[in-house]
């Protein structure tokens, strides 16, 4: 009997799954390239270890000249003005969480440990992780170095293009990053309020099941702790996570797959050519995956630029 209610539960969870790709949006479809040459993280020869969460410029590799993010702007503009029917351009500045309860357990127990037991747990006594990890006094520390990169940015004479949406996984420490990294730069004329909500989404949330880190709070939770909205549909409960099936890379490939769909058919208009997703190293290492991206480690608190061509299906 205990074999039957696991593969039960296993199904529960792929049912569910659809249920959360494929309730959320039903328009288009599209096939997804990146567009290289424009920042170092593209390279196949540039090692991530070396590169830290917050290079100069983002990484952008043309950043000598004086007017560097004028210059990426129009050749963006460029590549839209171009593009056949059917085909957009647009720039993600995917964003990781900073560090948090989770990951120092992680680095305390060591990844082997901490997959076969401890993540099973909501803590150990002296730490807790699940459900939904927060983030460490570190982690938020990691955060406001990617909000001072913005800002550094955004002093120059010629300042770096600003998100005009910006999506967000449901779980607290991707939530309160993206908090911190954009507070009081997105704001308008009087300098006072910020002029962009950020749009929760299911799918953008890190790889479902088993580890307690990764299990969500409710919306009541969310609605009272973040001034965000959240997509239709969403749930009260987690109804996504269970203790026995941890997605695959497949899975989570279709789930950040319909995520992307989403917000290219759905959610961006012809204005929003420059966006921000903050989210996990699974979530967004899924949608590397499916934009075809190189294989990209990113630190906790870092952020990764990609130049998107979305082809509609």
């Amino acid at each position: 009997m205990r074999g039957f209610a696991q593969v039960a539960g296993v199904l529960a969870l792929m049912a569910a799954s659809v249920r959360a790709v494929s309730d959320d949006y039903k328009g288009e479809t599209f096939s997804y390239q990146v567009v290289p040459g424009y920042f170092i993280q593209t390279d196949n020869s540039t090692d991530p270890s070396k590169v830290g969460p917050n290079p100069p410029a983002f990484g952008l590799k043309a950043n000598t000249s004086a007017t560097y993010w004028s210059d990426f702007k129009a050749s963006i503009s460029k590549l839209q003005r171009e593009a056949p029917k059917g085909v957009r351009y647009a720039v993600c500045w995917f964003g990781r969480h900073g560090q948090g309860w989770h990951n120092v357990a992680e680095s305390f127990y060591g990844t082997q440990a901490w997959d076969d037991y401890w993540s099973k747990l909501n803590g150990d006594g002296n730490m807790t992780w699940g459900p939904d990890a927060l983030l460490t006094d570190l982690g938020k520390q990691q955060a406001q170095l990617a909000h001072n990169a913005w800002v550094t940015e955004l002093a120059k004479k010629d300042p770096v293009p600003l998100p005009t949406k910006l999506f967000s996984s449901p779980m607290s420490r991707a939530a309160s990053t993206l908090n911190i990294t954009f507070s009081g730069v997105l704001v308008d004329v009087d300098g006072k309020h910020d002029i962009v909500k950020p749009y929760i989404m299911e799918n953008l949330r890190e790889i479902i099941g088993v580890h307690t880190c990764d299990e969500r709070r409710t919306k009541t939770y969310l609605r009272k702790t973040y001034d965000f909205r959240i997509e239709p549909g969403f749930t009260e409960n987690d109804e996504l996570w269970t203790a026995d099936h941890r997605e695959t890379d497949e899975e989570a490939n279709t789930r950040l797959k319909a995520a992307l769909d989403t917000i290219f058919g759905k959610l961006l208009s012809n204005h929003d050519t420059f966006f921000s997703i903050t989210a996990h190293s699974g979530a967004i290492g899924a949608a590397l995956r499916v934009l075809g991206h190189r294989q990209y480690s990113l630190p906790t608190g870092g952020v990764i630029p990609v130049v998107i061509k979305a082809t509609q299906n």
